[in-house]
């Protein structure tokens, strides 16, 4: 089993379809928080701007907000016209608007072009995973699944780590990162192709060869409902940590650097794995551990008194959010119709922004009311209960494999 699942890895990485939409997922992780070692340096350099103390700050989630609003759109267009060019054209629209900031010299311009980079995000994300369910299935669809967190987080440690450096000189520098996907375009170009039955004949869709089940749309709205609140959970980390740890006297920005870099680099290396794990576990028992392992790093970032604890906690927060995330890909895929897997990565990509856009204006008021410890301890108790329902429906699960085949 070992050996067939390094068979599949290795011919994933063979396969230019594979690394075309694994670059692809790389791109997310670089839209929002690249520019954020800069914001120090552009808030000085904007001081005249009447907004500026509004408007960039905002610049990290503004994204977000156009990403949730044009997905769903995103996903409808990449039915109806096709996969290819909506990758291909997003990733354009991605490079002329990420690296706008650095040549870009009014503050509210650079503010759109920030809007703009959300609505080129929806369409790669949406459009890479119906192209994911195309190209795809069974244990091969599953393990690139994985290695599509595994690629988010290491690009978004190296995309973030380049920044820091790049910022040191000049803060509309960052900007220019963005244009690293310029770079992908040509692999994308060569490898992704239409897949045959998402190509319109006489401009009608080729009717279903569809898969899927009877009730998808319900069991899509459940999912990325859990999804969205899992991506909600998770972002505690880096809105609320920074404010955690300059509360505890620790310099903030150093601690923030190493807590949440801890946090990346667990989650990318535990999402390597993820294709094994899920093999030997299933999709149930492996949110079990996922969400237990959230559970236990948000119980431990609570007593962050000791560094010890805080380390530990983003250790576990990575690994565990690392297998959370790729079963909401592969199950959708599982259960939605082939003609409408576009859509299904829109209400993906939104479920994974909205949550983002919500957690801050949640545990915000939480946090004033209750302070940071009781509510890092408040999620550990959300994830523990999620955990254990997981469990125990892999339990009942079990029972009734058990039951139907005695």
């Amino acid at each position: 089993m070992v050996q067939t699942l390094r068979d599949e890895k290795s011919s994933l990485w063979r396969d230019q379809r594979a690394v075309a939409l694994l670059l692809a997922a790389s791109l997310t992780t670089m839209a929002n928080a690249t520019i954020s070692p800069a914001l120090a340096g552009l808030q000085t350099l904007f001081a005249d701007h009447p907004h500026s103390e509004l408007l960039i700050p905002l610049l990290v989630s503004a994204p977000s907000l156009t990403v949730v609003l044009f997905a769903p759109l995103a996903g409808f267009l990449t039915d109806r016209l096709g996969r290819r060019w909506m990758l291909l054209a997003g990733v354009l629209l991605f490079v002329v608007s990420g690296t706008a900031g650095s040549f870009l010299t009014d503050l509210d311009m650079i503010f759109g072009s920030r809007l703009v980079l959300g609505i080129a995000v929806a369409m790669v994300m949406t459009s890479q995973t119906a192209l994911v369910g195309d190209y795809f299935t069974g244990d091969k669809r599953v393990a690139l699944t994985g290695l599509q967190v595994s690629a988010r987080n290491f690009g978004g440690f190296l995309f973030i780590s380049l920044a820091g450096w790049l910022a040191v000189f000049s803060p509309k520098l960052p900007f220019a990162i963005y244009g690293l996907a310029a770079l992908f375009l040509p692999i994308m170009w060569i490898a992704i192709h239409e897949p045959i039955k998402s190509r319109n004949i006489a401009g009608h869709s080729i009717p279903a060869a569809n898969g899927g089940t009877s009730n998808w749309m319900l069991l899509i709205a459940l999912l990325t409902l859990l999804q969205m609140s899992t991506n909600m959970l998770f972002f505690i980390m880096p809105t609320q940590l920074p404010f955690f740890l300059d509360m505890l006297g620790y310099e903030s920005a150093v601690m923030t650097g190493v807590t949440l870099g801890a946090l990346t680099l667990s989650g990318g290396f535990v999402a390597l794995t993820y294709g094994r794990i899920k093999r030997a576990l299933g999709f149930r028992a492996t949110y079990a551990v996922a969400y237990g392992l959230m559970a236990i790093g948000f119980a431990s970032v609570s007593q962050g008194q000791e560094l010890i604890f805080l380390i530990a906690g983003a250790v576990a927060i990575g690994a565990g959010f690392a297998l959370a995330m790729p079963g909401f890909v592969a199950i959708a895929l599982q259960l939605a119709p082939q003609n409408h897997r576009g859509i299904v990565g829109g209400a993906l990509t939104t479920a994974i922004f909205l949550g983002q856009f919500l957690s801050p204006l949640i545990t915000t008021p939480s946090i004033s009311a209750l302070g940071y410890e009781s509510t890092f301890f408040a999620a550990a108790l959300i994830l523990a209960v999620l955990a254990a329902a997981a469990a125990i429906n892999q339990g009942f699960n079990r029972y009734r494999q058990i039951r139907k085949t005695g």
